[in-house]
């Protein structure tokens, strides 16, 4: 497992430097032009020449490419453009509140989806089983952001239970609980839709396995049978589902983040975007490039504890 970590972090290196690469070109032939953001456009040419000086973006795109690489190479992103501040700082601001919301958000969908997956397997055909079979799939059909403005018009607006905007008052742990619970109930419920649906399959596919039938015939205890034998064998195609939930949580954390009005990696997308800050843009989807390649890692090292038969090659 050591070795297989190894090759896999290896081989991230060149994913996240073919990353980096794309989206530095994907910026350089977008239209706009960072030195009009910075100056609102109320400045000569001149002016303008003066900020692509100071920015370096006179230089050659092979040459800024060169200077691009050499800063990450010493860990350096470089410095916002609008800011003036380290892109590194920013980050640091940035990252914690974006990784709270998936980390609580995936905790949520899999405290939730995992037992309604069971149990609607073992009752099947049953009203349990057709209700929650519409919860899933009016789940897997809701899109994230509209579900969060229906959370939000309903406990913040309408009852005001929770707050409408914000991520609580910085070190103050339960007032950014309170703050988190919102969107991360709307990023669980969607991803326990997707985890309930998948674990009924795989428990109705597991459960017909000629094991099973051999452990109920010698007597072991039908929670035994289910959770000992039946789940654990079932959790692979699960955690599978879990990591590519995670990853698209990731990705869809821009859209909580904007309807919540919370701070995050992806709300520093959207500002980098409008105001063509190339450093942080390039930085925060490097940031967001290297997450999800630790994510699928973790999700191939998971196999070997769930099954120990799974050898990684």
């Amino acid at each position: 497992m050591i070795a297989y970590s190894i090759r896999r972090i290896l081989i991230t290196i060149p994913t996240l430097f073919f990353v980096a690469t794309v989206v530095f070109i994907a910026m350089r032939i977008a239209p706009g032009d960072p030195a009009v953001a910075i100056s609102g456009g109320k400045t000569t040419e001149e002016g303008l020449q003066t900020i692509r000086a100071q920015l370096g973006l006179d230089k050659p795109i092979w040459n800024q490419y060169l200077d691009y690489l050499c800063g990450l190479l010493h860990g350096d992103l470089g410095k916002s453009y609008k800011s003036k501040r380290p892109v590194t700082e920013l980050l640091a601001m940035n990252l914690p509140y974006t990784l709270h919301l998936v980390f609580f958000g995936t905790l949520i969908g899999i405290i939730t989806g995992l037992p309604i997956g069971v149990l609607t397997a073992v009752k099947r055909n049953s009203f349990f089983d057709y209700f929650f079979r519409i919860f899933s799939l009016a789940g897997v059909s809701l899109p994230l952001f509209y579900l969060g403005l229906m959370l939000l018009l309903l406990f913040a607006l309408k009852l005001p239970w929770f707050p409408t905007s914000g991520a609580g008052t910085s070190g103050d742990v339960l007032s950014q609980l309170y703050h988190l619970i919102l969107p991360a109930t709307a990023a669980g419920l969607l991803m326990a839709a997707y985890v309930a649906r998948e674990t009924r399959s795989s428990m109705l596919e597991v459960l017909l396995a000629d094991y099973i039938r051999t452990a109920r015939s010698k007597g072991l205890r039908e929670a035994t049978i289910l959770y000992k034998h039946a789940l654990r064998n079932a959790l692979v195609s699960i955690i599978t589902l879990v990591g590519i939930y995670i990853n698209v949580l990731l990705a869809s954390s821009v859209m909580l983040e904007v309807v919540f009005s919370r701070p995050g990696l992806g709300r520093m997308i959207l500002g980098a975007i409008k105001q063509y800050d190339y450093q942080v843009l390039q930085s925060t989807i490097l940031v967001f490039a290297a997450l999800i390649s630790l994510v699928n890692l973790l999700v191939d090292l998971s196999y070997c504890i769930i099954n120990p038969n799974i050898r990684l090659e």
